[in-house]
């Protein structure tokens, strides 16, 4: 392993304690089992008698949920900080097979039967009993979806298999990418390490050494891998798509993100065309400043040149970030603080330690918690990634103390909102205090690439799944096959091999990318890039009123669609123009600025 840089984040390490002393402690376990006895104690007192008593299932149902979270929080935590850990591995898979036989067994009925009440009686339940009316909108939810619910049986037997489903895949490969090492410069690098130079690196030799090692790694340690774990994850959803009767491939995703087939298409068809014209325009003019003709693929995250080359240490980067959600919302602030201070925050890169970075908001019995995993290394794209998990985390606080836990996870479709904001208003305040132009140029073509990472790169990853999912249903895929249309979705965004990119050293790339275990879980970025630029874009109209209602927003949770979300704000998701607008008002504007100072400085894109 490479010597990381130090950066003063090295000794931020959460603090699980309080909910188990480790991996080992009896009560762990113990409270497996409890939660086996809670889930047969639900089904004997409240099945047949949710007619009367929903509210009070309700609340024996949320206890039951806190527990279960404070357990698998815990154990995915420990997880990802300690990837190959068979141990861990061991008895994240007993608690999850145990859950599941409790749940399969006592659990099923309840969302058959709540979708059995006669409206009469369920609308007598909302008028009399405040817990019913306070969730409301999940069980209208659960309601309105029971035409896709098989009977109870299957549903039984589908909940009995699912440790040994997709998520036993997800665990295997998080396993496998945490041990595999690539050789770089006589150095043994993880795959966060290897990216890090991709991103970072100012020498376009070493960016491209570095992604030819990196793909031959993924080729070699991790496509056969994923290959298998995707045709088993397409195979099976397939079979339940059709058994469930979903219209549509991503209909299972669309609904859960309470949003329309059409208004996902919608959002695809705006970034296919709008989207890749304004990558093309941003690449272009990155290769000019790199002075290059034609940009190779190792090149698409390059830097033309850095503000500075010193690292931002841990303590300034969350200066930086308390700051500039102070200017905008000093309760966001001080949440972010309370996390900090709470240690609920694991920021250093470390030996098995699995890739990325992710917030786990929850309800548990000791309240809401809300937890962040980094790999900090100081870099400006990491300060970034710390605004944009924190989003997530004041997120979670929010709508858990308003919603509680049953409610308090917002769709992924707009649970990238807070994040997203979070992202801007950190830039906004980096661009205030910056005074060359130069400086400012390097902030806006930072953003402009994070942006299309987030729109543009996650809208091809989808046209990916979507080439897979409907290739899979006349056989197995071959890693070939995986190869062959991700070089197709990506030639169609970022347009023909010598347009703007030679691509060479990728073909494996999309071996590495874990979130295509969860199908179609990928738009989710893009739709919240583009519904949050266009919320940031009407923000200054509103004034000191912006404020409460975006807090308001946050505290939202999952009982609102997005129509219903951005409402107050005049804007509504099922125009397709508000897509274009979106992308418009966002890396449009960026990129109009970044060309006039580019041309004030004699560089002009080809």
């Amino acid at each position: 392993m490479s010597a990381q840089p130090h950066t003063g984040a090295e000794n931020i390490r959460w603090d699980l304690t309080d909910l188990y002393s480790g991996i080992q402690d009896p009560k762990l376990m113990a409270d497996v089992q409890e939660l086996g006895k809670l889930a047969a104690d639900f089904a004997k007192t409240y099945k047949g008698k949710l007619g009367t008593k929903l509210g009070a299932a309700l609340t024996a149902y949320k206890k039951i949920d806190n527990l279960t979270s404070r357990i698998f929080v815990f154990l995915y935590l420990n997880q990802s900080c300690d990837g190959a850990n068979q141990t861990i591995q061991q008895v994240m898979a007993k608690a999850q097979e145990s859950w599941a036989m409790a749940s399969a067994n006592h659990l099923t009925f309840f969302e058959h039967e709540l979708a059995a009440l006669d409206a009469k009686t369920y609308k007598m339940l909302l008028q009399s009993d405040p817990v019913v009316t306070h969730h409301q909108p999940m069980l209208d939810h659960i309601r309105a979806q029971a035409k896709y619910l098989l009977s109870e049986e299957v549903e039984r037997a589908l909940t009995l298999r699912s440790p040994f489903g997709p998520s036993e895949w997800g665990n295997y490969f998080d396993e496998v990418e945490a041990e595999v090492t690539f050789d770089f410069k006589d150095k043994k690098m993880n795959i966060s390490e290897i990216l890090h130079i991709l991103s970072e690196s100012t020498d376009p030799a070493e960016r491209a050494a570095a992604l030819k090692v990196t793909n031959a790694g993924i080729k070699d340690h991790m496509a056969k891998v994923m290959a298998r774990a995707l045709n088993a994850t397409i195979g099976q959803k397939n079979i339940e798509d059709m058994e469930r009767g979903y219209p549509s491939t991503m209909a299972s995703r669309n609904i859960s993100n309470k949003v329309t087939d059409d208004v996902v298409a919608a959002l695809h068809t705006a970034v296919n065309t709008e989207g890749a014209r304004q990558a093309r325009r941003y690449y272009r003019l990155l290769a000019a400043h790199l002075g290059m003709d034609k940009l190779k693929w190792s090149d698409r995250n390059a830097k033309p040149f850095k503000m500075s080359d010193k690292l931002t240490p841990w303590d300034e980067c969350l200066t930086i970030v308390t700051e500039a959600y102070g200017t905008f919302s000093p309760t966001l602030a001080e949440l972010i603080q309370h996390m900090v201070d709470s240690k609920w925050v694991d920021a250093p890169t470390y030996k098995g330690k699995t890739g990325g970075a992710y917030n786990y908001s929850v309800e548990l019995p000791q309240g809401v918690r809300s937890y962040t995993f980094l790999n900090y290394l100081g870099s400006a794209r990491d300060v970034m990634t710390v605004a944009h998990e924190f989003g997530h985390g004041v997120h979670g606080l929010l709508a858990g103390k308003k919603q509680g836990g049953l409610m308090m996870q917002a769709p992924m479709a707009y649970a990238e909102t807070a994040s997203i904001f979070g992202e801007m208003v950190t830039f906004n305040y980096l661009l205030g205090r910056t005074t060359s132009d130069k400086d400012k140029l390097a902030l806006l073509m930072g953003k402009s690439s994070d942006f299309l990472n987030s729109v543009c790169r996650q809208i091809s990853f989808s046209s990916f799944e979507q080439r897979i999912h409907a290739a899979r249903k006349d056989g197995k895929l071959t890693v070939d096959d995986f190869n062959s249309h991700w070089m197709s979705v990506t030639e169609t965004m970022y347009g023909a091999s010598g347009d703007v990119f030679v691509y060479e050293d990728m073909d494996h790339m999309w071996g590495y990318v874990s979130h295509f275990l969860r199908p179609f879980y990928v738009y989710a970025y893009a739709f919240g890039e583009l519904l949050t630029q266009s919320l940031f874009a009407v923000k200054d109209q509103f004034g000191e009123e912006f404020e409460p209602l975006y807090l308001d927003l946050l505290r939202a949770g999952g009982t609102k669609d997005a129509v219903a979300l951005l409402k107050p704000f005049g804007l509504d998701p099922t125009d397709p123009a508000f897509w274009m607008k979106g992308i418009s008002a966002s890396i449009g504007t960026w990129l109009d600025e970044a060309e006039r100072l580019s041309n004030a400085l004699g560089v002009k894109a080809a």
